[in-house]
């Protein structure tokens, strides 16, 4: 088996345009195609490929690890390199962490699957905020990808695991995490931009007696849009009030609502409709997130939220073009009848 796997990379010698890098990588590809390599076949060791091809050891290690990235080679410790995926246009294995799959984080996840394209292996895991399972996902995957895409939760320990990928590898979405200058990022900003939109529904908000925001600590809402929030009802001398859930039945007319859960959303409009009441009347009600039922639903929900399928085109050209990105998204406001 290595006989005839020296002798296709061999084979490409005669190509004078290939390096040496080139001719490893595609000697090994074009044994997968003519099935002299399949899935689980171990390959031939580093120090056999210096022995047999006179090559630097640096250069075998730096294809091998070319392959790892595709998908293609997986590396066993103590064990050696075997083929992991027989699919040799593959370009690259892509790791998404992300928090889960609300219907915003859908739109972002279908647009960046699309952009990517099918010689993209991509596969999505969710850690749903849980400190635990953020920490034991990536000490799982850390090494097996050749990029990463990471909707990270902010947390000292989870810092350190992120700094162990290699920056070119590895791009921070959604949420903004520093963990060096030298990584990628595309996030959204919170705290201000919540604020101005605020400030641009202030008339709109001031018809109401009372504003309630739905915020719950132990999910991903960002801290910063309820600073902001706290922050423009006392400005504004507004009856403020923080709530962990909107509470089946208890929808009051004169009150403005700011949901980021969808459950929450549907509990109100659900009491809305069973009371009588009109929205953007009786009741106000901005959505953080934005999906294309709420563009419809009750005649139109407001929203405040970033542009997800922007971030995941944005996201998807960085994986294919690998150049270095520090991006920060603002959030839009969409007037609809709701507010």
């Amino acid at each position: 088996m290595s006989v005839e796997i020296f002798q296709k990379i061999q084979e490409l010698e005669q190509i004078t345009i290939l390096s040496k890098h080139e001719q490893l990588v595609n000697g090994i590809l074009n044994a997968i195609d003519e099935q002299i390599l399949v899935q689980g076949t171990m390959l031939p060791s580093v120090n056999s490929m210096v022995r047999e091809l006179g090559f630097a050891r640096k250069t075998i290690v730096k294809a091998y690890e070319e392959l790892k990235d595709r998908g293609i080679v997986e590396s066993k410790k103590r064990l050696g390199y075997f083929i992991a995926n027989e699919s040799t246009t593959m370009e690259m294995k892509v790791a998404v962490l992300m928090y889960a799959f609300h219907p915003f984080q859908e739109i972002f996840y279908n647009t960046f699957r699309s952009s990517l394209g099918d010689q993209f292996q991509l596969d999505v895991f969710f850690h749903h905020n849980n400190l635990e399972v953020y920490e034991t996902i990536l000490n799982n995957i850390i090494g097996r990808y050749g990029m990463y895409v990471v909707a990270p939760i902010h947390h000292e320990s989870t810092q350190l695991l992120l700094s162990q990928i290699q920056p070119s590898k590895l791009l921070i979405v959604d949420r903004f995490e520093n963990i060096g200058d030298r990584y990628s990022y595309i996030s959204q900003e919170f705290e201000m931009s919540t604020y101005k939109a605020l400030q641009e529904l202030k008339k709109e908000m001031n018809c109401y007696k009372e504003h309630v925001i739905f915020f719950k600590t132990d999910l991903d809402y960002p801290k910063g849009s309820l600073r902001a929030f706290e922050r423009f009802v006392k400005e504004n001398n507004l009856k403020g009030k923080v709530e962990e859930n909107y509470k089946e039945g208890s929808v009051k007319e004169g009150t403005f609502y700011m949901t980021f859960g969808d459950v929450d959303l549907w509990g109100i409009l659900k009491d809305c409709n069973t009371h009588g009441l009109e929205l953007g009347k009786d009741v106000g009600i901005l959505s953080t997130n934005d999906s294309p039922v709420k563009e419809f639903i009750s005649g139109g929900i407001t929203t405040f939220c970033v542009d997800f399928v922007e971030m995941a085109e944005m996201s998807s050209a960085y994986i294919k073009e690998r150049a270095f990105t520090q991006h920060i998204l603002v959030p839009k406001l969409t007037r609809r009848k709701s507010l």
